[in-house]
């Protein structure tokens, strides 16, 4: 079941090794599982969708880049 959150800081994800892509600020949309978080927005008519290790969103949610809104 999908949350939201809100990204109000320097977001990034990566696809695969590539450098890190941001994710602008807003509301997005989240499901956890055991190893990661997918976290998926819209930007106008394009929908986006990352995968994350947990680590990483834990440490965008320490230093409060990602608000929790559910």
């Amino acid at each position: 079941m999908s949350k939201t959150a809100r990204i109000t800081g320097q977001v990034e994800y990566r696809e695969g090794d590539g450098p890190g892509l941001p994710i602008r600020p807003g509301l997005v949309e989240y499901e956890e599982s055991d190893e990661d978080v997918t976290v998926s927005w819209e930007d106008g008519d394009y929908r986006g969708s990352a995968a994350m290790p947990r680590s990483e969103w834990q440490r965008f949610l320490s230093s409060r880049d990602i608000e929790l809104l559910d």
